[in-house]
């Protein structure tokens, strides 16, 4: 079931992934939202939100770290 506040979390858990990983990788929000983008990784983390979300935040940034290494070997 959906509750109405479940975008709003999926929309926060990214937001928390780009800063987290903007800030690990010293780089800006803005490239790593457009990196995010080009590997669909975005789409996966709203997917993946049903076990992100009984995490810690910092698990939605080590999702998108370990996700772009898989995707760039």
């Amino acid at each position: 079931m959906i509750y109405k506040d479940e975008p709003k979390d999926q929309n926060l858990s990214i937001v928390v992934a780009v800063e987290g990983y903007a800030q690990r990788h010293s780089m800006q929000e803005k490239d790593v939202f457009d990196l995010l983008q080009k590997h669909e990784i975005n789409t996966m983390l709203r997917s993946a939100w049903d076990v992100l979300h009984t995490q810690a935040l910092e698990e939605s940034i080590e999702y998108v770290e370990d996700v772009l290494a898989w995707k760039q070997k």
